[in-house]
């Protein structure tokens, strides 16, 4: 029997908290052959996980504060704990690790690999953030045991980045929680909608430099003076210089919020009521590796108006309407095509939702521990060879 580490030092938000939680309640370790798991990481993190009699939650104060103090910890404190404690290491967060047990790690955040993505931030805390992130994951994807990848365009832009990895590599997606799956709705012509009961659009996402949300409210505003009645709701936390132009382009084209709203961030549980209320998603992120917020609206039965960069093609294939994230033209008129054509709607939301069945935490889960176990395995016994 085999114990496994979870190295969550950097694990705080968002998809990376959601993978961790998920992965962890759909699992039953026993069945791969591991008897303990214990998960080092931040206090708020610790907090979101459930308790299970296999599972020991390790915290650390150094995990609660900023990035040098937690990349201190791994080095410093990290390598004897997982040799004291553990025969295998996950670190989802992929980060390098000082290690002699082996490890396997993950590749969740494409931003400190893309380059372009990256110099959108300037000079700011937050690229410099990236750029020791970038210098930190690349090590770690050239030192582990195991990788495993969310799409395949992750592991062709890695690749491309920290050149030919040795690692054994695999191929897991993220899953989708059951709460957001919903058989798509019967449709409506354009005819249905006025301006007293409009066609709704939502946007569920960070406000970031990378998101393109005011490229989507000069598309909202476009159809707002061509007569459609539409209305745009954004939902999610932001990044302060994106908020910061996002306001300037909201107060230009919707001063008095009449067919805008931000709504800012909600509780996690509240999310499925925004999908579901909603007529149309749009969807304008330009670097993802495997965006959970799109399965999330493909599972909710929702017409997609998506981004054509990254990975949105292979993960949405051709149930969606594309564009080019910073063309607001563009961007209108993809979400023209579906207010328009009911039928189309109708076809595209059918097929997001077929394809979303595929995403399953426990189809993730039974993949990750196979995948970490084969590498422990495999590893034990070339040592003892």
């Amino acid at each position: 029997m085999l114990s496994l580490g979870i190295d969550a030092s950097n694990i705080r938000s968002g998809g990376g908290v959601t993978h961790l939680v998920e992965l962890l309640r759909a699992v039953s370790p026993l069945d791969f052959g591991i008897q303990q798991v214990t998960v080092w990481s931040g206090t708020a993190t610790l907090n979101q996980i459930a308790q299970r009699e296999w599972l020991h939650l390790s915290h650390d104060p150094w995990l609660d504060r900023s990035l040098p103090w937690r990349q201190a910890w791994q080095f410093w404190r990290l390598p004897a704990f997982a040799e004291q404690t553990c025969d295998v290491l996950f670190a989802p967060g992929a980060t390098f690790q000082r290690t002699k047990v082996p490890y396997v790690t993950m590749c969740q955040n494409m931003l400190p690999f893309e380059t372009n993505e990256r110099r959108r931030y300037g000079w700011s805390m937050m690229g410099a953030k990236l750029s020791l992130l970038g210098y930190s994951q690349r090590r770690s994807f050239q030192q582990a045991d195991g990788i495993v990848f969310l799409t395949r365009y992750a592991q062709r832009v890695v690749q491309e980045r920290t050149g030919s990895l040795q690692a054994q590599q695999k191929i897991i997606p993220h899953g989708i929680a059951d709460e957001f799956r919903l058989v798509p709705r019967s449709v409506h012509p354009l005819s249905f909608y006025s301006f007293e009961k409009p066609f709704r659009i939502v946007y569920v996402s960070i406000i970031d430099v990378y998101k393109h949300q005011w490229h989507v409210v000069d598309a909202v505003a476009q159809l707002r003076q061509a007569g459609f009645p539409v209305v745009l709701d954004l939902v999610g936390p932001a990044y302060g210089p994106a908020l910061e132009r996002l306001q300037e382009v909201l107060q230009r084209v919707d001063p008095g919020h009449e067919f805008i709203r931000y709504i800012g961030a909600v509780d996690y549980r509240q999310l499925p009521d925004w999908y579901h209320q909603a007529d149309s998603f749009v969807y304008a992120s330009s670097c993802e590796n495997l965006p959970i917020i799109l399965l999330e609206a493909m599972a909710s039965g929702l017409p997609i108006a998506c981004s054509n960069r990254g990975p949105m093609p292979e993960i949405l294939g051709e149930a969606g309407v594309y564009f080019d994230p910073e063309n607001a033209t563009e961007i209108a008129v993809a979400l023209q095509s579906l207010i328009t054509d009911h039928v189309l709607r109708l076809q595209c939301a059918r097929m997001a939702f077929e394809q979303s069945q595929a995403y399953t935490w426990e189809r993730c889960a039974k993949e990750t521990f196979e995948f970490i176990v084969d590498i422990a395995n495999h590893l034990n016994v070339a040592l003892a060879t």
